[in-house]
């Protein structure tokens, strides 16, 4: 299960960083089954009323719940919000 979660980590930055050009180290240097984001709160509402990708209100995610089949979705939703300076 460690080296699925390691795999979905290292794919979530791969994606931010290559498609997005997006910059997030603390992706990747973190362990463990939760990653936080640096996410503002109103960057995670709108993730959750947009998008439907749902994270804590401090920008941790579940790791465990990305997989082959929605981590390209949950990338692109974060770059989109993320961009927006509005939120925080």
């Amino acid at each position: 299960m460690s080296g699925r979660i390691n795999s979905m980590r290292m794919q979530l930055y791969t994606l931010l960083k290559d498609k997005h050009h997006l910059d997030w180290p603390h992706v990747k240097q973190q362990i463990g089954m939760f990653a936080y984001t640096g996410l503002g709160a109103g960057h995670c509402q709108k993730l959750a009323a947009d998008y439907h990708i749902y994270l804590t209100l401090d920008g941790r995610i579940s790791i465990a719940g990305l997989n082959d089949s929605n981590i390209e979705y949950v990338a692109d939703s974060f770059a989109a919000v993320a961009k927006d300076k509005a939120l925080h």
